[in-house]
């Protein structure tokens, strides 16, 4: 079942769980960015967001750091939105 076909609350209780990825570094982030961000995003973005939590935790801390570039335009948009917020934090 997609998450898109859910309940917002359900949607939402799946992503924070899904953003809880056991390196303090990247809950933060990622849990911040749901809470804050979101629900702001287009659609498309809120998939593309889906599919950024479908990669593995040093892909994230990679791109996160800037050790090395995501994949596709796309996730790479957000990877820059995330690392704004790992700067502040």
């Amino acid at each position: 079942m997609s998450l898109t076909t859910l309940s917002a609350e359900a949607r939402r209780a799946k992503l924070r769980w899904r953003c809880r990825r056991g390196m303090r570094e990247l809950d933060i982030v990622l849990e911040h960015f749901l809470s804050e961000d979101f629900d702001a995003l287009s659609e498309t973005e809120q998939a593309n967001f889906e599919r950024l939590l479908d990669q593995t935790d040093p892909d994230l801390v990679h791109w996160l750091t800037g050790q090395s570039n995501a994949p596709d335009a796309d996730l790479a948009q957000l990877v820059k939105r995330l690392s704004q917020i790992l700067s502040n934090e």
